[in-house]
């Protein structure tokens, strides 16, 4: 029995309209439970309810405690089928905003026309419910679909810290001879216009620190050498990389040096990021910034003392370039997407997700979930001119519609 018909994305979208208030009564659920990364308690209470919500299905669930002891515990969800199909669906439970944070912006589920505002409205609870309601509409409209493939549910407990020990996690149990790992941070959608995520890029988190020699700056300025005036020749040199030819941006974000407007200062430090799709861009970008360590162009006056730099690489995401396996996982979207009268594109994405560290095991494609936009921002201004965090209410049911039909053009049934 064939499933790719335009009949069945009619019963799922059917299905899925009238099961619409049930799916925001667990998004409210969801965003009413604080889960910051670093609040581990928040955290693995929305994996116990995010466990519950799934065991309907069918789904047992385990907890693996993220390697960092301050964080809280990943979630795995998983059902066997009846074949040897696998299928990996990833989601995250951690989000950015402290229970503070919220309190003090007034950052709570909110609905305002076809908006749903809240923490983790689009980044990621809205994509933890769209999981469901794909899953959801494959048992209802395409059971055999549904019961035959192994699902495995990943969410992590620290993606906004960049975890590498749960992209670990996902290359164990969903492995490379899966069919695809979906990953369902939210995705764009404007009328009948979709795109997915097929390429993202690296990211190298750089620390920059400049020794130099303190002396009185009225007194003797002479025999003091600058660290900040050292650390400024390298900033310039490090932001001079940015290559957006080649999609590559460097940003120095954080400054700091010195002590007191009457002292030649003795010691600053910087911290940067660099951003690139490329491997080898990436590659050779980091390199010719890592060569500035030891660097010196900057000398006190008398010539007795030379400034040093120390160029020290904290933290390196690998680069999730274009690459034929996500583009054939891409192409099922867009098989998908014709089937029902839309255009699915695809979309590189600057930012990072959990999809960076396993894209070369197994195929990966991500903005799976809701459509929504203001993503890590909880404050909001009575002019407009700041909007929290939202999902649009409209793009749940077509996005789980698309995602479920993508499945079964992906397992050829």
């Amino acid at each position: 029995m064939s499933y790719f018909a335009k009949e069945t994305a009619d019963s799922m979208r059917s299905y899925l309209e009238k099961g619409m208030p049930r799916y925001m009564d667990i998004l409210r659920e969801m965003i009413g439970i604080n889960s910051f990364t670093l609040n581990p308690a928040g955290v693995n209470r929305l994996g116990d309810y995010t466990a519950g919500v799934f065991r309907d299905l069918g789904f047992a669930d385990e907890r693996v405690q993220s390697v960092n002891p301050s964080y809280g515990k990943h979630l795995i969800l998983s059902r066997p089928g009846r074949s040897p199909i696998v299928i990996g669906c990833v989601s995250h439970l951690d989000t950015v905003f402290s229970p503070e944070e919220e309190e003090r912006n007034n950052f709570r589920w909110r609905v305002d026309g076809d908006r749903i505002y809240g923490p983790g409205t689009e980044d990621i609870k809205g994509g933890t419910v769209v999981i469901l309601m794909t899953l959801e509409a494959l048992k209802h409209a395409a059971p055999e679909v549904f019961d035959g493939v192994t699902w495995s549910i990943l969410m992590d407990a620290s993606e906004e810290t960049e975890s590498v020990d749960f992209g670990d996690l996902c290359r164990r149990l969903v492995g490379s001879n899966s069919f695809g790992c979906l990953i369902f941070e939210a995705g764009r959608m404007r009328d009948n216009i979709f795109s997915v995520v097929t390429s993202r890029k690296g990211r190298a988190e750089i620390k920059i620190t400049a020794e130099g020699k303190g002396a009185h700056s009225g007194v003797s300025h002479k025999n003091g050498a600058s660290a900040i005036a050292q650390l400024a020749d390298v900033i310039g040199r490090i932001e001079a990389v940015t290559d957006y030819k080649h999609e590559l941006t460097v940003n120095v974000g954080r400054v700091a040096g010195g002590s007191q407007i009457n002292r030649v200062p003795h010691f600053a430090e910087a911290h940067a990021e660099m951003r690139a799709f490329s491997p080898a861009v990436f590659d050779k970008a980091l390199a010719d910034i890592m060569a500035l360590d030891g660097y010196s162009s900057v000398k006190s006056a008398d010539g007795g003392f030379a400034c040093r730099t120390a160029v020290e690489l904290v933290r390196k995401v690998p680069a999730w370039p274009d690459n034929p396996a996500s583009e054939k996982l891409h192409s099922f979207w867009e098989s998908a997407g014709r089937l029902l009268g839309l255009t699915v594109n695809l979309e590189k994405r600057g930012g990072l997700s959990d999809g960076n560290y396993f894209w070369d095991y197994m195929p990966t494609i991500d903005g799976l979930g809701p459509a929504g936009g203001n993503p890590h921002c909880s404050q909001h201004s009575d002019d407009g001119t700041k909007e929290q965090e939202y999902a649009v209410k409209s793009s749940f049911v077509p996005k789980a519609v698309l995602n479920a039909m993508a499945i079964i053009r992906m397992i050829g049934s």
